[in-house]
């Protein structure tokens, strides 16, 4: 598709909600569970628009920041869209994260405000403060007008996962929101008449976006689980609400498939961000569904860019295509880039100018990800450059080994790094969950027959589970750093 210009002036928060009026009576939200929640359009939109004058009526100004220490209620995309409405920049965060780490959070970012409920720590810094019982109460103020202006002002602030250090804090653009249109056909064939379920924590752009902006700008449904829903209850969830689409990490998947599926017979297809989904997990639920997973490819530096889609599925083993209107290409080496130009790439890491120039490569931003182009157009994916091995001088990509020993009927999931055994010597450490011990010399003859043998790993180590971020990232490199501390190795 040809994208034109994101229009001047341009507020996120009005593109989000321009199909209010059109479908005010249809239902925009449903948080399911015990204690289920729901709002039709009207309703969501007279919310954020009651609760924009509530924040003016606080004292905030445009381009003031709120640091957003919420759970998974509807409060959340609430005061999200509000802030953003009313030309304020919010700041999600992991109801997860400890008080030193919103503490730092605060001191990166200066907030005008905290809005808090129960149970999320707090910074430990003199901020204004707004709890959540005050922010309700301004849902039923007079509407408040949207804040329009360059496309290019600051919209919100999201941190990185942390998988390569400590989290950055990623200054998006109301233009952000323009880029994701690229999606609807490229990704998910999404339609007013969805009614999507997203598994996700509000706080991660993959929720916030495909979750809930997305279906809401074209009219659709966003169907969330209630706060603590537990995995084993999603099929069910899906099931008695005629979920259409389906989004989660790969992980979520996985769980998912440890029981029998119910049957789905609204669901067309699921949706799959965050980290690569293997091909057993996707033959998997194709063969317990009988439909597909789309995968994309993304980050929180920029919305996903490639993709495959119900009207181009990806070849087996590649991300898919780019995206129609996307600027794309592969270095020589195999980086992944994307042009400056893409309306959903980041403004920059807050207050790093260094930092964020040192992320390009003249026009094209270095997304830090290795692929490969296949005769017939689609990306390979080869994993992170910080997680390529090195095997005799060969490159290894962890993705190739992972994908070979989650096909083991024994294993449940796995991960795989490189180990420092000695200042000089490194090998490759496979890193498994299952039920029992697998026999070492069983697990190198599985891998032998389907790896070149300097692929295989030297070392196989059984864990009660993988160590995974707050999104359900997975995070090889404590793996690499807790084997190394225990064997002497720093």
């Amino acid at each position: 598709m040809h994208l034109p210009p994101c229009p001047n002036p341009f507020n996120m928060a009005t593109h989000v909600l321009a199909r209010s009026a059109a479908r005010a009576s249809h239902v925009a939200l449903e948080v399911l569970g015990p204690k289920p929640v729901q709002f039709d359009f009207a309703g969501l939109s007279q919310a954020v628009r009651g609760t924009t004058s509530g924040l003016r009526q606080f004292g905030l100004k445009p381009g003031d920041r709120i640091l957003m220490r919420l759970g998974n209620t509807p409060d959340f995309p609430i005061l999200y869209l509000a802030a953003i409405a009313g030309g304020f920049v919010p700041i999600p965060t992991s109801a997860q994260w400890t008080i030193p780490e919103v503490t730092q959070a605060a001191n990166d970012c200066q907030p005008a405000l905290v809005v808090y409920d129960q149970g999320p720590a707090l910074p430990d810094a003199a901020i204004p403060r707004l709890d959540v019982a005050a922010l309700r109460l301004m849902r039923e103020l007079p509407a408040g007008a949207d804040h329009a202006g360059d496309p290019n002002r600051p919209a919100y602030i999201i941190y990185t996962s942390g998988t390569g250090g400590q989290p950055r804090a990623v200054e998006h653009a109301h233009r952000a929101i323009w880029a994701r249109q690229m999606m609807w056909d490229g990704w998910y064939g999404l339609s007013d008449s969805d009614r999507l379920l997203h598994a996700g924590a509000f706080n991660w752009t993959y929720t916030l976006g495909t979750g809930l902006m997305d279906p809401w700008a074209v009219g659709a449904t966003a169907l969330i689980p209630g706060p603590d829903t537990p995995a084993q209850d999603l099929p069910a969830l899906l099931a008695r609400h005629r979920a259409t689409l389906f989004a989660a990490a790969p992980g979520v998947y996985r769980r998912l498939l440890r029981a029998p599926m119910p049957p789905l017979p609204d669901l067309r297809h699921g949706l799959s961000a965050g980290e690569k989904l293997s091909e057993t997990l996707r033959d998997k639920w194709r063969a317990a569904t009988g439909t597909p997973i789309h995968e994309a490819y993304g980050m929180s530096e920029c919305s996903t860019f490639i993709s495959g889609c119900p009207a181009k599925p990806a070849p087996a083993n590649t991300l898919g295509f780019v995206q129609p209107g996307r600027r794309v290409k592969l270095r020589a080496d195999g980086a992944i880039l994307i042009h400056k130009d893409d309306p959903g790439l980041m403004r920059g890491y807050l207050d790093r100018p260094d930092e964020t120039a040192a992320r390009f490569d003249g026009a094209w931003f270095v997304t830090g990800d290795l692929g490969a182009m296949t005769d017939e157009g689609a990306i390979r994916y080869a994993g992170r450059r910080d997680d390529m091995m090195n095997a005799g001088g060969y490159r290894v990509s962890p993705l190739e080994v992972e994908e070979v020993l989650a096909s083991h009927s024994q294993i449940a999931e796995c991960a795989v790094t490189e180990v420092r055994l000695r200042t000089d010597l490194s090998l490759i450490a496979a890193f498994y969950v299952a039920p029992d011990m697998i026999d070492d010399t069983d697990l190198t003859a599985f891998c032998a027959k389907r790896l070149a043998a300097y692929k295989v790993p030297r070392i196989f180590r059984r864990v009660e589970q993988l160590p995974r971020g707050t999104n359900n990232k997975l995070l090889r490199n404590v793996l690499r750093q807790k084997w190394e501390t225990e064997h002497g190795q720093t």
